[in-house]
């Protein structure tokens, strides 16, 4: 089942400017000690991997909220917006499992299909990474660093800190229910404000997140590039001071400084990044995340994001077209130009997705180029002759035949 899709405004800024992971709520020895001590020494690899997390006892605190969060996991496996591809579920799942070594049994992967960049993790072992994350990151070593980033959260059960703090039942149901659903998406940015880590809290996990990368093997100045990235979006519309003027950013460390922090944490320790691996674990999925991407509607955040991504791979015709297809939809002054030059550019590309060819068309018959729109609507339905909007496309063709 497709996932209805997101348009309303501003949600990526609510869902990635607060890290939402979990920590576990055991009473294990936490890595807080290794971290101080770590955090002065760049490059340093994790000493010693934390004992596994055992459940709590049902009747305590801890135990408690291991079972509301069963309870939300369950319903979690039932949401349309699950994607239950056993193969990418395996990829992401190997990638845990490369971080955390004997951890890996207790973490549960569920992907989820929303064009949020966010990835979490809850008490109980339930890690939830959304595809709007899997859509930005650019190779296997950012998603490694994102992720190590939750398990240090997690690793140093922040969370029951957090809960702690919350001052009534009402806030605390509301904490929890927003790990279950994706539906509960609307109250990110109020909830996140409410139960934000601390920057101490968040310092940690990016210390903690260094040191289980590059334990793993990966190069750890991606997790400074994954920021910078994001960064590029949020910019936008926020401002060169996006970090310092929103107040959802209040909790993470400086915004001017976070990227220099990680590239000190990372020193000069090679790794890889794994990016073949990553763009082949992607394919499948890609085209339809891109869509996703295109209808929440946030024209100028999407512009940042596909050329940032076609400035990998200028040849990659799934961007090309998805760069034109929001110039065609803004349709600003100068975007049915780059509109055009986009979607040319696609068609033109080994493989391009068949809807580059019917939006290549659009732009056409709006020009008054009739032969070409003909042309392009023909070469639309030979890719897709079942399309769902063949008819219309068929309508448009009778139209303009010469």
């Amino acid at each position: 089942m497709t996932a209805p899709p997101f348009t309303r405004r501003g949600l990526l800024r609510s869902a990635c400017q607060h890290c939402l992971g979990f920590a576990g709520l055991t009473s294990s020895l936490p890595l807080l000690a290794q971290d101080k001590v770590a955090a002065a020494t760049p490059g340093a690899g994790l000493a010693a991997m934390p004992q596994r997390l055992m459940r709590p006892a049902l009747d305590s605190e801890e135990g408690g909220l291991w079972g509301l969060m069963d309870r939300e996991e369950a319903r979690l496996r039932r949401s349309p917006f699950v994607m239950r591809d056993p193969a990418l579920g395996k990829y992401v799942q190997d990638v845990v499992c490369r971080l955390t070594q004997d951890h890996c049994a207790d973490i549960r992967i569920h992907l989820v299909r929303t064009p949020l960049f966010n990835a979490s993790m809850a008490p109980n072992g339930m890690m939830q990474v959304w595809s709007g994350l899997l859509l930005r990151v650019e190779n296997e070593a950012q998603l490694a660093a994102v992720l190590g980033h939750e398990l240090g959260h997690y690793l140093e059960r922040h969370t029951l800190e957090r809960l702690r703090d919350a001052k009534s039942k009402a806030a605390f149901a509301q904490f929890v229910g927003l790990f279950g659903l994706v539906g509960a998406i609307g109250q990110l940015g109020v909830l996140a404000s409410m139960f934000s880590f601390s920057r101490e809290q968040e310092s940690s996990a990016d210390r903690i997140g260094m040191r289980l990368m590059q334990g793993a093997g990966y190069d750890g100045k991606q997790a400074a590039q994954v920021w910078e990235n994001l960064l590029g979006e949020l910019k936008i519309k926020g401002g060169d001071r996006v970090g310092s003027q929103s107040p959802m950013m209040a909790t993470h460390p400086p915004v001017e400084t976070r990227r220099d922090d990680l590239l000190k944490l990372a020193g000069s320790m090679p790794g890889s990044t794994g990016g073949p691996e990553f763009r082949q674990a992607m394919a499948r999925h890609r085209l339809g995340w891109i869509h996703d991407e295109i209808k929440r509607g946030q024209f100028e955040e999407s512009l940042v994001l596909f050329d940032r991504l076609i400035n990998q791979d200028k040849a990659d015709a799934q961007l090309l077209y998805a760069r034109g297809e929001v110039y065609r939809l803004r349709a600003g002054k100068d975007d049915q130009q780059h509109a055009l030059e986009s979607l040319t550019g696609a068609t033109t590309q080994a493989n391009p997705p068949a809807e580059a060819f019917r939006a290549l068309g659009l732009v056409h018959k709006q020009r008054a180029d009739n032969d070409s729109a003909f042309q392009s609507f023909e070469k639309y339905l030979a890719a897709a002759p079942d399309a769902p909007d063949a008819g219309l496309i068929r309508n448009y063709i009778a139209e303009l035949k010469p």
